[in-house]
């Protein structure tokens, strides 16, 4: 029987054949549930900005939603993408300054001995908490253009940070190639939208080639979820992690991540026999 939404003929509508196959069903009820969830974020939102305490009936923007409602609220959500695309554009419109150099008054040294390069001090300051300080502590109460030291980072390394830093995002190829240095780095000063920017591309990209990077990232930044994530994804793949080519040096460089390896798939292989999996 034809699915009266995405059969051969779903505009043909004859009673009490109305029937719809378990795709379209599955796809209705996530879409009525993931348009309740947002309706009841918005709701909560509201409520805290009012401090509200009392125990009151949902509005019914709050209620539960049918699918007639969909096309209105996909809307609401087309318009406040656009509005949050036209504010992101106004607001990385700040790039300019700094890729052309306009009213900078700080220099910043990358650790490969590359060329210095120049950016605003109020810009670092709102962005971290830690370049504000080091900004404003005695040795940098000075004339425009002091020079800061980021041993940590190489020049494409620096302005890959700064880019991020003025716009709020990076090209993929960039954070492709820096994102453990970026997440080091954001980690170190304080950027929790750099280090959450990070590891949304590190969960994306998680494989076996990279896995071991991600658990050993995740351990010096403190990152729990992602190291969990990165650790039971070892567990599962283990044969293909612990046979290749860089499983012996991350050996000798993280003994205790080796460690905490073995622990888990031993762990694991115990649940497994312990519930039959």
């Amino acid at each position: 029987m034809d699915c009266s939404i995405c059969g051969s003929m779903p505009y043909i509508l004859r009673p009490p054949r109305n029937t719809i196959c378990a795709a379209c069903y599955d796809a209705a009820k996530n879409a009525i549930a993931l348009m309740n969830k947002l309706e009841g974020d918005k709701s909560s939102s509201t409520d805290k900005t009012t401090n509200s305490t009392t125990s009151t009936p949902l509005p019914n923007s709050c209620k539960p939603q049918p699918l007639a409602n969909v096309p209105k609220w996909m809307n609401t959500m087309k318009d406040t993408e656009d509005g949050l695309n036209e504010k992101i554009n106004f607001l990385s419109s700040f790039v300019a300054l700094f890729k052309d150099k306009i009213l900078t008054d700080v220099e910043l040294k990358p650790g490969d001995d590359g060329p210095s390069l120049s950016a605003h001090k109020a810009l670092l300051a709102a962005r971290s908490e830690i370049f504000r300080n080091m900004l404003d502590s005695d040795a940098c109460k000075a004339p425009a253009n002091d020079v800061i030291s980021l041993p940590d980072l190489n020049g494409e390394e620096l302005e890959s940070l700064l880019e991020f830093l003025y716009s709020g995002t990076l090209a993929a190829e960039k954070l492709q190639k820096h994102v453990y240095a970026l997440t080091m780095a954001a980690d170190k000063y304080d950027i929790p939208y750099l280090l959450k920017f990070c590891e949304r591309h590190m969960l994306s990209c998680l494989d076996s080639s990279n896995a071991l990077d991600v658990l050993d990232i995740s351990d010096a930044c403190s990152n729990k979820a992602l190291k969990d994530t990165a650790l039971n994804f070892i567990v599962r793949n283990v044969e293909d992690v612990v046979f290749s080519a860089k499983y012996e040096a991350f050996v000798h460089k993280n003994p205790h991540l080796a460690v905490q390896i073995t622990k888990a798939f031993f762990m694991d292989a115990k649940n497994r026999r312990t519930f039959g999996v």
